[in-house]
Parts: C-alpha cells; structure tokens; sequence
C-alpha cells in the first residue's frame, strides 16, 4: 500500500536507557550513543536514531518533544553503523573536525574543514543548524550548508554556477532509509530563476517564475513579503539562494522533499500539518509535461489535456489513448515564415497572437531585461519570427519563448496572461475584422490565493497574549487631502488585514531589560532611548521606549506597528510586538548585535572595521530595502528619515532600515504630497521637502544619495569637520568629482583595499541622487541596476541649494505647523543658494 504522509516518519530516537542531554561537543566532551546535544530553548536535538527500528544507526537532527518526530538532517546518510556497534561517539578529533567514529575508530562522516584550529566545538542552534566553531566562536563549518531533504526557517539552497556549488534537497531512498534517493529539490539561475524538481535529470515538477515575491506558477502562493519567502539572484556573481522564515519566530515548520517525488510545506499546531504539497496528488497537471509541447493541462476539464489553438496532436493513436507527452504541433504555418521562405509578390498578412489568461506560463523563457512597456514587448515578439509567445508581467517584465512551450497548465484562479503567436488563418475571425491584440488595455490579473506562508502562521501557546493590531488613528497630516485619503486608508483598513504581533507584558520588558539599566541601554533617538534585553525563552530583543518629552506621539507609535507589521524584508528591521499599559508605549524588535551603522561610521576607531566590501554591501542592502518599500511590498511606502543612525546592522553586518515613525504610504498614482509638516533629519531631506514641504519617494531618493557618500567617506553631511571651505559633504564630494580625483573622498582608514571601479561608480550615483530637482533623480529601480553595474550612469549635475551647519549659530525653520526633528541631529542648519 503506497503511503502518502510519508513525512511523518516514526523513528526510535532513544535506547532502552533514557538519553542525557548535552550542550557543547569538544574533543574531551564526545557525544555517546545514550546522550543527545540539544540547542538552548530544548526545541532541537542532536543523537543517534534508527529509522522507523531498522538496523542500521545514523547520526541526525529532529524536533525535540514533537511526535511524531521528524528528522531533519542527517550526517552520515550512505554510511549508516550498525546496530550492533553501541562504541560510536560523534567527537572533535585533534584536526579541529567534528567526526563520527565507529566502535574500530574508523571515520565514517566528517567536516572536513581545512583549518586546524588549536580549539573547536560544536553545538546546536535553536534553528536546527549544527556549527563548528573555534576558540573564538567564529563559525568553521555548519550543516545549513550540507542539507539533506529538508529546508529550515533561515536555511538557503544556493547555486552557484562559477564555483560549481549547489545546494539541493534530496530525498530520502525510503521511509526507513536516509541514503540518495532520486528526488532533487532545488533552483535555477536563469532570469528569472525557478524552483524545480528532477527525477534523476528529468524535470518533475516546475514553480514557474519567480515575481520578486512570489512564484506564478504556483497558483495559491501568496504576493506579500509576509510569505516569508525570499529568492535572491546575481547574474555577475553566478549566485542565487532561496530561503524562508518564520514569521515572528512563531510557529515551527519546514519544507522537505519526500521519498516519492513530493514537496511538501508542514507547520505544528498540535500536530504535524501538511498545509502545501506538490504535486498535488489530485492534481496530474502538476507533474512536469504533462501534455507534452504545445499542449495545455486543466485540471478542472473533462478531458485534462488539449493543445493550444492552432495546434494539433502529432499522434490522434496516442492522444486518444490518454497518452499525451508527445504533445501537439502547428496547424499552419506562420504567415513570417512564409514570407521569409518564399519570394511573395503580393503582400501576406502579419501574424496574430492569441489571448489565453489564467496560466501558467511555459518554462525556457527568454528574458528581455530593456524592454520598458507591455506594447514594447509585443512589438519586439512580432518582430522577430522565431518569437512563438510572449507574456509581460508587471513584477517581472518582459518574457518571450522560441522554442516549444512546454509545462503549461490552466489556472481556475490566478495565472498570467500568455500570447500565442498564430498564423492569420487560424483566429477564425474574418480577414477584414482582424486585430493584433493591444497589450495597452490590458491589466494582468493578480489573484492572491490562501498563500503557503499563511498556511504556516499557526502561533506560540505561551505566555504572551495574542491581538490584532488597533485601527490607526488619522494622520495628523491633516491640512493636505491626499494625505486625509491616506489616512482614511489607514483607517479603514479592518482588523483582518492586519497581521497578528505579541503583545508584551510590561513585566517581562522590565525582567528583560533589568529595569531599563542604562547599561543595557543601545541608543538614543527621536522616539525614546532604545535598551537591550533579552526574554525568558533566551530570545534577544531591542526594546524601543517611547519617551514621554518626545516630539514623536501616539499617532507614530500606532503608524511604526501598522507599517512595519506588514512589511517583511531581510533589509527591514523586524518587529516581534508591542506593549501598551498605563503611559508605557514600547515597541520590541530584533535585536541587532551590531547596533547602528553610525557607531562604526563615524568612530575614529571602528570606522577601520567597515572594509569597503562591507559598506558595498551595506549599500546594496539598504538600496533594495528602499526598493522594497517603494515598488514592491504590499504597502507603497515613503520611509522619510533615512540616515545612518536608522540603518541597524545585524551579526554579519547586513543592513537592517529601521524607524518607520516618519514614515508614510502613498498611492500608486501619487507623485508628490505637500505638507505643513515637515518631519526628518536636516542634511538628509531634500530641498523640496524641507524648503516646501513636499515629499515623494524622490525624497528618500535623495536620503540615499546623502547616504551613500556618508558611507564612502565617514564623513557627516552635516559637519564641516575636515571639509575645508566646503558648506558639506555635498559640495566636498561635487568638487572632487569635477576635478577627477573622486577617490580623495574614499576613507583613509581603508583607502588601501578597495575596487575604485565600484568606488567611483558610487560615488558618481550619490551625486545623482542628491540632484536638486527630483526628476532628475533616479529611482530606487534605477539605482539597484547603476550598483549592480548593468545601467550606464547619466552626468550629475551641481548641487545648488547646501545645508551648512553652525555650531553657533542655528535656526530653526517653522511651518505653518510644528516641525519636528530627529535628536540624532539637532544642529539646525541655514538655507543658502549659490
């Protein structure tokens, strides 16, 4: 009888004597077969098992204290031991290597890490990732880069084709046998980059195209970055990786590929759940190629494969019989390769394309990255004669196919819009009433299913409470309409819209932060001072307290959790919850180990620690946070305080952009929004918005530009420190330029080790970013593919309108209504034109 819910496997974890726990293995600390290293919160555990009481022994990882148990990492897959052998230890041998000896010590599984370190151990994470660290707790080898069939929160499957790495899940040989199996789970690195399943080296199953937040071909995947799925891809580097998380750390699950072919997506909640499995197992039209080239799978049809118009079966025998791999073929030929092949002397008709919604488009696309527009694309398609289809999808752009389209299936919901090319004859439309589709009047249909993320949001049963986000009061913006619009938004937006956040007691912040100790105190900002703790379960957290002298209120408070709450993005600080009682007002976030980027920046001794490789990085990171916020989260968002002082960088000094106080959504039509109120850091606002309080994501644009050379130099916009008769960093860096010695901007502290094509590249787009009007600006489009080096820079031009700071003298610049600014920079700054 074949088994379906293969994944959850019944394994004899432990011996007849009870297992004993341990922490930490070292070379004097073995673990013994009677023993298991668990992590620190007891949620995973390290031993030996046999699967399902067979007789061969492996060394592997599970949940702890979840039956069924699931292992989700083993070491010595094809090289079990043998039930017989009660003498195996997992030791760090006098290498440095953490290794599996058997009862002869002979080594069955090792790191095999090149180093040799004069001390190392292992231990086990509380995401399940097993590291070997030397003295210094430097990371030398870890098993989230050896994965077995299972993908963790925080795990990645990488490629990369330069180096010949790849990371897949492969499945298990059988229920009770953790070798090789032939199931291959993993992703490729075309443009854009899909997740694929093989059966040996034949396709089995296909995701489709990656959207920048989704895969299409997926019909229930949700669009939000809330999914918790992330697909990172370099064309220069040759890299690419998929990962997911937990949302807020809150439930446990995984993704593995089992036995027989099936990816599936399982979540606890009081049990082992599969809330996401493919292929479906009623659904055959998930199996790669079903239908064969040019044929369309429909599940919900009598008859589940059909070619596409203007295509027949090659074989009607095998068609009829229910076997349709062999796909179909064109009916007549294009009217392009008749006028190609044969000398005409009376014109022939253009080829049409035909209209199918709802799909999932083929695999093998060709993506055409300078195509701007819809019209665009088709344009090019009819052009060109081996151009048999195209699709443009707005999160993705322009795709073409020329050769047969295969794996195509028909959605019920969702799906794309795919264009068949066709001969004339084939439309069935009379000659004279003939039209070439417009892709102008078309919108693609964007249906977001139950997504799998939502699948996964099961929550802790803990101590915390649970509630949904209050309703936001209305802006205080309120002397412009559009922002009175947005702010009605924010309002009506019903309590289901809102994802789910803890919410604190004011005694476990106070038990975590030792009652706000100023030693664990990380920073002080606009909003309140932020302090370090750490909570009963062991996880760390920033705290930020709203002060009650602060310019910042209750309207910022309630706008920081709306906005941050729904945005999710590896470059955006997380927001684990809130506290709310009595006058207390807390937001409690990750904890960035690193603090901010202004504590190394601008320290005349850490400063030395930023290479330019980190502060490239750094760039790059904040530049696609910014992006995200502007073009491709679920909320279009206007951040309006960005400076170093809000860039958090975590344990490998990622960019995390943080305090959305300020910040504000806007419409996809909007442009500009004027206020009397203008808030932020002056010496990073815009001219526009701090001479007349208009703001658009140009705004932010310019914050970056400010930003960027902030991070070249170490040098502070604002300070004349070191700047000779310059008013700021602005002009410095503009007279640089001008006199080709760009470089001298470059820090000292690193002037020895860094790539000046990159260097100057950057330094050339902050200028470009700073321009005074904001349509000279690029976006935030535009600067991810200037850093990336696949757009050619325009001439900046100079900087006229320069905030000079005075140290004894300051003004303070009033609208109409009250202006707030940032403590992180108080020194007010006047206005001058040159």
């Amino acid at each position: 009888m074949r088994v379906h819910l293969c994944f959850l496997l019944v394994f004899s974890l432990f011996q007849a004597i009870q297992s004993s726990a341990i922490y930490i293995i070292t070379a004097s600390r073995p673990l013994v077969q009677n023993q298991t290293l668990v992590s620190p919160s007891q949620i995973f555990e390290l031993g030996f098992f046999r699967p399902n009481g067979s007789g061969k022994q492996y060394v592997g990882i599970w949940y702890k204290n979840m039956t069924p148990s699931k292992v989700v990492w083993v070491a010595n897959r094809d090289k079990p031991i043998g039930d017989t052998d009660q003498s195996a230890t997992l030791i760090v041998g006098g290498d440095g290597n953490l290794k599996l000896l058997d009862g002869q010590q002979n080594t069955v599984w090792s790191t095999n890490v090149m180093a040799k370190p004069k001390y190392s151990a292992a231990v086990l994470s509380d995401f399940g990732n097993l590291v070997l660290q030397d003295g210094s707790a430097n990371e030398m080898w870890q098993s989230f880069d050896e994965p077995t069939d299972t993908l963790l929160p925080t795990m990645k499957i990488r490629v990369n084709v330069k180096t010949g790495m790849k990371q897949h899940l492969i499945s298990w040989k059988g229920e009770d046998d953790p070798s090789f199996g032939s199931f291959v789970l993993g992703g490729t690195l075309e443009t854009p980059p899909q997740g694929f399943v093989w059966n040996g080296s034949s396709p089995y199953w296909r995701s489709g195209q990656w959207d920048k937040s989704k895969f299409i071909g997926i019909a229930t995947m949700s669009g939000t970055y809330l999914s918790g799925y992330d697909l990172l891809q370099s064309i220069d580097q040759g890299t690419s990786y998929f990962s997911f998380y937990n949302y807020n750390n809150s439930f446990f699950g995984y993704i593995f590929i089992s036995s027989e072919g099936s990816i599936k997506f399982v979540s606890w909640n009081n049990g082992w759940s599969t809330y996401w499995e493919a292929p479906a197992p009623t659904n055959h039209c998930d199996v790669y190629g079903t239908c064969g080239p040019f044929g369309v799978c429909d599940a919900s049809s009598s008859t589940m494969c059909r070619c596409l118009k203007g295509f027949k079966p090659r074989s009607d025998q095998d068609w009829n019989r229910g076997n349709w791999t062999g796909g179909c073929h064109r009916e007549t030929e294009l009217n392009c390769q008749i006028t190609a092949s044969a000398a005409v002397s009376t014109p022939v008709e253009k080829d049409v394309f035909w209209q199918m919604k709802q799909m999932k488009l083929p695999d093998s696309a060709d993506y055409l990255s300078s195509i701007a527009d819809e019209e665009e694309c088709q344009s090019w398609c009819l052009g060109n004669c081996s151009c048999l289809a195209f699709s443009y999808v707005d999160t993705i752009g322009c795709m073409v196919w020329s050769g047969d389209l295969t794996d195509i299936q028909k959605f019920s919901t969702a799906g794309e819009v795919l264009f068949i090319r066709l001969a004339a004859a084939d439309t069935g439309i009379p000659t004279q009433t003939k039209l070439i589709i417009s892709l102008s009047t078309i919108s693609v249909i964007t249906l977001f299913g139950a997504g799998i993320s939502v699948w996964g949001l099961s929550r802790w049963r803990g101590k915390f409470r649970k509630m949904k986000i209050p309703r936001l009061l209305k802006s205080v913006d309120t002397a412009n309409k559009s922002e009175e619009l947005i702010a009605a938004r924010k309002e009506q937006m019903n309590q289901e819209d809102a994802p789910e956040l803890l919410v604190y007691d004011l005694d476990s912040i106070i038990l975590a932060t030792d009652k706000f100790n100023t030693k664990n105190k990380l920073g002080q900002g606009g909003f309140g001072p932020v302090y370090k703790g750490k909570l009963n379960d062991g996880k760390e957290i920033a705290a930020k307290r709203l002060s009650s002298h602060s310019g910042q209120g209750i309207a910022e408070f309630k706008n920081e959790i709306l906005l941050i709450s729904k945005l999710q993005h590896r470059n955006l600080v997380r927001l684990f919850g809130y506290c709310t009682e009595g006058e207390e007002k807390i937001l409690v976030y990750e904890y960035s180990p690193n603090k901010s980027l202004d504590a190394f920046l601008f320290d005349s001794k850490e400063k030395a620690k930023l290479s330019w490789g980190t502060r490239f990085r750094i760039i790059q990171g904040v530049a696609r946070g910014l992006l995200y916020l502007h073009r491709d989260s679920c909320l279009r968002v206007i951040h309006r305080d960005l400076k170093v002082s809000n860039i958090l960088l975590d344990e490998k000094m990622n960019p995390k952009i943080s305090d959305f106080g300020l910040a504000r959504m806007f419409e996809g039509t909007q442009v500009l929004v004027n206020t009397h109120k203008v808030v932020g850091t002056l010496g990073y606002m815009s001219p526009e918005y701090a001479m007349g309080g208009i703001f658009s994501e140009k705004s932010d644009v310019y914050s970056f530009g400010v930003l960027m050379l902030e991070i070249i130099s170490s040098k502070k916009n604002t300070s004349s420190d070191h700047l000779g008769q310059h008013l700021n960093l602005l002009t410095y860096a503009w007279q640089l330029w001008c006199e080709g010695r760009g470089l001298d901007l470059m820090d000292e502290a690193i002037a020895d080790a860094f790539s000046p094509s990159e260097v100057i590249r950057c330094i050339e787009l902050g200028l470009l970013c700073v321009q005074d009007y904001a349509a000279d600006r690029p976006n935030m489009s535009a600067v991810v593919l200037m850093l990336s080096g696949q757009s050619d820079l325009p001439q900046p031009k100079q900087p006229t309108f320069t905030f000079q700071c005075s140290t004894t003298h300051k003004v303070q610049i009033q609208s109409k209504e009250e202006t707030f600014l940032s403590r992180n920079t108080i020194t007010i700054t006047m206005v001058e034109g040159r």
